[in-house]
């Protein structure tokens, strides 16, 4: 794995394609920054279809991304189940989605990547159960 890899959240994705998004050009710029491929996984995927429906052409624009390979999806679900339901039990307090629950195990399986996202509950989540996540976040949301 690259030494900087990015791990891809719902909330950049949705920012880089809808201009109208208040973190539009923080995502825009770091889409640019940052290098590709960005790997995520399918619930992050679904989450982002699901919201850029409202966007013209939002939800073909993700899938594009996809086509393109500027974001790979690069996680199995069904083999990280039992991982998946241990941290989803551990933060069931915030609640975390299954999309973060994906993110935060593949920050486990990706040592050395970086969680792109807009969710603050990542200075909360903890890897391997005590490890802080790397993130590239807004200042505003840190």
């Amino acid at each position: 794995m690259s030494e900087r890899a990015v791990i891809a959240d719902t909330g950049p994705l949705i920012a880089f394609l809808d201009k109208s998004d208040s973190e539009h050009q923080w995502a825009e710029s770091h889409f640019k920054l940052l290098p590709a491929p960005f790997l995520t996984c399918e619930p992050v995927i679904a989450e982002a279809f699901y919201l850029l429906r409202r966007i013209p052409d939002g939800a073909e624009q993700l899938l594009q991304l996809v086509r393109r390979d500027l974001v790979r999806i690069k996680f199995s679900l069904s083999s990280e189940l039992d991982a998946l339901d241990g941290l989803i039990r551990k933060y069931q307090d915030l609640p975390m989605s299954l999309a973060d629950a994906c993110l935060v195990r593949m920050s486990e399986q990706h040592p050395s990547a970086t969680v792109f996202t807009l969710d603050k509950h990542f200075k909360i989540y903890r890897r391997n159960g005590r490890q802080a996540i790397p993130v590239t976040m807004p200042d505003a949301h840190l």
